[in-house]
């Protein structure tokens, strides 16, 4: 049904000529008037103000009040805003003692004040660089497949003992390994098909090197898997990659 068979309508059945459209609708003309009085005294809509794009004065300038407010805290409770800064990082995850102490001093906390911190989580067993290596590996191994040489290298890099990532990456099994490796290459064979044979190897085995894998158990399961999908694999050297170079 249109409007105009809704709006109040003359003898003949059109729309009284008269009347303006706020008034065809019942809106006494002195209500109407008013209306279109207030809107005309309205201020024109205007879009929000954009904010000054910020420039390299600016940015700096921002970067320089944040260090000058962090050193005043530093200074007023340097413990304290280490330990904050420590509580903050471990919330995200864990953290080794290194890397938390290096994090400290990245924001000026004196050695003193960091030690302090460092020692009294290590104390109560919020920093535990044994349980973060074993919780690594494990992570690190289901999840994207590393073997030990590259959880090793992780490690190290992250401040953890040798002798603590030794009997973290010892508790890897060879047979454990050797499982993770060929369910790597499963995944990858469907997309090296069409590829020669010598082509397939070096883009798996080189999969399985960048993993952390040695030469020798690269090449064994990716012949191995290559073989049983049917594929004829030319005899190489003992080592399994000195013929990929």
């Amino acid at each position: 049904m249109g409007l105009e068979r809704l709006a109040p309508q003359s003898e003949g059945g059109e729309p009284s000529p008269q009347l303006s459209a706020r008034e065809a609708w019942g809106v006494p003309p002195e209500k109407a008037e008013r209306e279109r009085a207030e809107r005309a005294q309205r201020p024109a809509k205007r879009g929000k103000p954009q904010k000054p794009f910020p420039t390299r004065e600016s940015r700096a300038a921002k970067a320089e009040e944040r260090d000058r407010q962090r050193a005043e805290e530093i200074q007023k409770d340097p413990t304290g805003y280490a330990r904050q800064v420590c509580l903050d990082l471990l919330a995200l995850g864990p953290r080794t003692r290194l890397e938390l102490a290096r994090a400290l001093a990245g924001k000026g906390v004196p050695e003193e004040a960091a030690e302090a911190v460092l020692e009294r989580f290590e104390d109560v067993g919020i920093i535990d660089d044994a349980l973060f290596a074993s919780m690594w590996v494990t992570s690190r191994h289901r999840g994207r497949g590393l073997a030990g040489r590259a959880l090793s290298q992780e490690l190290r890099r992250k401040g953890v003992d040798d002798d603590v990532v030794r009997e973290a990456v010892g508790a890897l099994e060879p047979e454990q390994e050797e499982q993770t490796a060929r369910e790597l290459v499963r995944r990858k064979l469907a997309s090296t098909k069409g590829l020669a044979t010598d082509a397939r190897i070096r883009r798996l085995a080189g999969m399985l090197a960048r993993k952390g894998y040695s030469g020798g158990l690269a090449f064994r399961v990716v012949k191995e898997e290559l073989e049983a999908e049917g594929a004829e694999v030319p005899e190489m050297d003992t080592d399994g990659l000195s013929h990929l170079g």
